[in-house]
């Protein structure tokens, strides 16, 4: 078997090799830079993003170098609070906080070192890759300028929004019309500020801005900027967040939030994934959280496709019919919620003011602004909760407390009410070509002692893909 070639090592592409390799299959990962990117950019992990962190070996770590987000507050251009939103910092469903906070060059160390102890994945930086086909990748070394090409059981584009791989196979950048200018600010405080804990949002049509807290005194801090507006002045822009703390600039770049989508995901076997197939304003904090989601949903399919004789049949074509639809919907929500939070001119400014008052005052709504599940995918299986990501509670398992997923194994799982007897074995069967064979789970009082996962299932057997989307749902009555 030919390796699969992943371009690019930033997360999405690390994470996808990890991920593959974990399933017996071997990788090669180029990137123009031997080095991770060294400056702050993506901050927020959700805690379905926590769960393939979880999958890929890196979670407990990476909960050492972040903090959880406490939520929401909507701000006037005075710094006034017109509304909260409070998450819950210990668990939410799928085992961790909802929100998590944190500076990419940390998650980025986490997941090279990890790549590094698996000997299933060679990485090359310094490689500038110039041809691609669905066998073969041909790229170029930067220092000297030597020619190479690796064959390719499969090719990755994993190399972000200027993505070689996208213009090779003739892609195009479909715009679904948003574009902002923005200036982010990543700074060190001699002193702690007024945080809060949570992100600070100012709703001022005038000077839009959002504030967080990143780590112990890390900060950041993000000016919309209007066209053709000169350059700012940095320190008036910051000091009423400072009240008189010095700050040492980390980072101060300017960026166009853009949304867009590629035309196609696919050309053969080569894969666009991460900002190379969509870019999303970032105000849902989803742009890292879609490409990682792109990598677990392809990586377990292209695994069953090269380790099946004759291959995974359309198992592969689902990749895009899944993800492309579920990015999409995530990008509608994040421009909605960018107008709802910093669009409009003096008028829809107050009508928003009285909207926002009017969420907070209903329980309702404000738990549903809370909420952090993500789309169902469409097109999976039948039934009700068909496409959804199951919950992940905790669970006893040898004596332990452990994770869900750390019982179900890597591939497809069936969760069954009840103790299922060996007439049951039918059920063991793989649903699709490159599985070898279903695990049982009952989901047992011994086992579920909360009853949490129980009562998710109401009674019913549910079919579990290997990325833990609900594949189908039966009574039990059925798998006798």
């Amino acid at each position: 078997m030919d390796r699969v070639v992943v371009v690019g090592a930033g997360p999405v592409g690390v994470a996808a090799a990890i991920l593959l390799a974990q399933r017996g299959i071997p990788c090669l990962v180029l990137d123009r830079y031997a080095e991770p990117y060294p400056l702050p950019r993506a901050v927020h992990a959700d805690d379905e993003v926590m769960r393939i962190l979880q999958e890929i070996g890196v979670a407990e770590d990476f909960l050492r170098v972040s903090r959880p987000g406490l939520g929401l507050r909507l701000l006037d251009g005075r710094h006034r609070v017109m509304a909260e939103f409070r998450r819950d910092a210990a668990r939410g469903p799928h085992g961790y906080p909802q929100a998590n906070m944190f500076d990419q060059p940390d998650l980025e160390r986490l997941l090279r070192a990890r790549m590094a102890r698996l000997d299933l994945v060679e990485f090359v930086g310094g490689a500038e890759v110039f041809a691609v086909s669905s066998s073969i990748v041909r790229y170029r070394m930067i220092s000297d300028g030597t020619e190479h090409a690796a064959p390719a059981s499969a090719v990755l584009g994993c190399d972000g929004a200027n993505s070689t791989v996208r213009d090779l196979i003739g892609a195009r950048r479909v715009d679904l019309r948003f574009a902002e200018r923005w200036l982010v600010v990543d700074g060190v405080c001699e002193a702690d500020l007024d945080a809060w804990g949570g992100v600070h949002q100012v709703c001022d049509p005038r000077r839009a801005a959002t504030f967080m807290q990143l780590g112990p005194r890390r900060y950041r801090w993000e000016f919309r900027l209007f066209a053709g507006e000169p350059e700012v002045d940095v320190d008036a822009l910051l000091a009423p967040w400072l009240a008189g703390a010095g700050v040492r600039i980390v980072r101060r770049a300017e960026y166009t939030f853009r949304a867009e989508v590629a035309d196609r995901w696919r050309s053969g076997r080569v894969f666009l994934l991460g900002d190379a197939a969509h870019q999303t304003p970032p105000f849902i904090g989803q742009g890292l959280g879609a490409g990682l989601r792109d990598a677990y949903n392809l990586a377990w399919k292209l695994a069953a496709d090269l380790t099946t004789p004759g291959g995974a049949g359309d198992l592969l074509d689902s990749y895009e019919r899944e993800r492309a639809p579920h990015v999409r919907a995530q990008i509608r929500l994040a421009i909605v919620a960018g107008w709802a939070m910093t669009g409009g001119q003096d008028r829809a400014a107050a009508v928003r003011r009285l909207v926002l008052g009017a969420i907070w005052r209903l329980p309702g709504l404000k738990s549903l602004a809370l909420r952090s599940t993500s789309p169902p995918l469409r097109g999976v299986g039948r039934g009700r909760r068909a496409g959804t990501l199951a919950p992940q509670p905790s669970v006893t398992w040898e004596g332990r407390t452990v994770r869900l997923d750390e019982v179900l194994g890597p591939g497809w799982a069936v969760l069954h009410p009840g103790e299922p007897g060996p007439t049951r074995s039918r059920w063991r069967r793989a649903p699709r070509p490159g599985d070898d064979g279903r695990r049982l789970v009952a989901v047992t009082p011994a086992l579920d002692p909360t009853g949490e996962l129980r009562r998710w299932m109401r009674g019913r057997a549910v079919v579990l893909r290997p990325d833990r989307v609900v594949h189908r749902r039966y009574a039990p009555w059925k798998m006798r």
